[in-house]
C-alpha cells in the first residue's frame, strides 16, 4: 500500500493538479480573510449597538440582539443554503463564490460581535466612572479608557475563532465553491488515492491556519503580559 502511494505521487502532483490545489487554497484563504475582516468590523459595530444605553438606540439594540442570537445557533451550512437558494428565488444572478463570501461574513459577524461585547463588558465600571469624573466625553471614555483595556480580552478568542472559521469554510464546497475540500473531492473522483489526496488537503489547511494560530498565541502572551504587568517601585 505504501509503495503504491509513493508511486502515485508524481501522477498526482502534475502542473494541472497543483494549479487546481493552489486555486482552491487561495479561495479558502480569501473566504477566511474576507469573513474575518468583515466579521471584525461589523461585529464591532453590533457589539456597540448592544451595549448602548440610550433609548434612541433601543430598536437597533433589539435588532442586533436578534441577529446575534439567531445566527450563532444556526449551522453554517444551513445559512449557506438559505442564501444560495434564496438568491435563486429572488432572482439575484450571483455566483456560488459571492454567496459564500456573504454567508461567511454574516456568520463571522455574529460570533465576533459576541466576543467583542463580552470583552467590552469585562472592563470594570469604576474605570468609566473615573473617566466621567475627569469630564471625559462618551467617545473619549470609550476610545481612551474602555477599548485599550478590552483589547487584551478580545483579540485572543477572536483569533481562536478565526482558526476554527478557516475549517468551517470547507462547507462552501456543498454549494459548488472550488475550495480545498472540493478540490480534494475532484482529485479523488479522478481515481487518485483518497489517503494521498486528503493528506495533501490537510497539509494545505495546516499551512493556512498555523501562522494565524501562532500570531494569536503571540498576541495573547504579549497582551496578557502587558495587562498583568505592574510598574516598578522607585528605589
Amino acid at each position: 500500500m505504501l509503495s503504491f502511494l509513493i508511486a502515485e505521487i508524481p501522477r498526482l502532483f502534475t502542473i494541472y493538479n497543483v494549479i487546481l490545489l493552489l486555486k482552491a487554497a487561495l479561495t479558502t484563504l480569501s473566504l477566511s480573510a474576507v469573513g474575518c475582516v468583515v466579521g471584525l468590523f461589523c461585529g464591532f459595530l453590533l457589539s456597540l449597538a448592544r451595549l448602548s444605553q440610550r433609548p434612541i438606540f433601543w430598536p437597533l439594540k433589539a435588532l442586533a440582539l436578534l441577529y446575534v442570537e439567531i445566527l450563532r445557533r444556526v449551522p453554517f451550512l444551513i445559512t449557506l443554503m438559505i442564501f444560495f437558494f434564496g438568491a435563486q428565488v429572488l432572482g439575484f444572478n450571483a455566483s456560488a463564490l459571492v454567496i459564500a463570501f456573504i454567508s461567511t461574513s454574516v456568520i463571522s459577524t455574529a460570533f465576533v460581535a459576541e466576543i467583542v461585547r463580552a470583552g467590552l463588558r469585562a472592563v470594570k465600571p469604576s474605570q468609566m466612572e473615573a473617566a466621567a469624573v475627569m469630564n471625559f466625553s462618551a467617545w473619549h471614555t470609550f476610545w481612551h479608557v474602555r477599548l485599550p483595556q478590552a483589547w487584551p480580552l478580545i483579540l485572543p478568542p477572536v483569533f481562536s475563532y478565526f482558526v476554527l472559521f478557516i475549517k468551517d469554510t470547507a462547507l462552501a464546497s456543498q454549494a459548488g465553491v472550488l475550495e480545498l475540500t472540493q478540490a480534494g473531492k475532484i482529485l479523488n473522483t479522478k481515481g487518485f488515492s483518497a489517503s494521498l489526496v486528503y493528506a495533501t488537503v490537510l497539509i494545505l489547511y495546516f499551512i493556512i491556519s498555523y501562522p494565524l494560530a501562532r500570531f494569536g498565541s503571540y498576541l495573547e502572551r504579549r497582551l496578557g503580559a502587558s495587562r498583568h504587568s505592574r510598574p516598578r517601585r522607585a528605589v
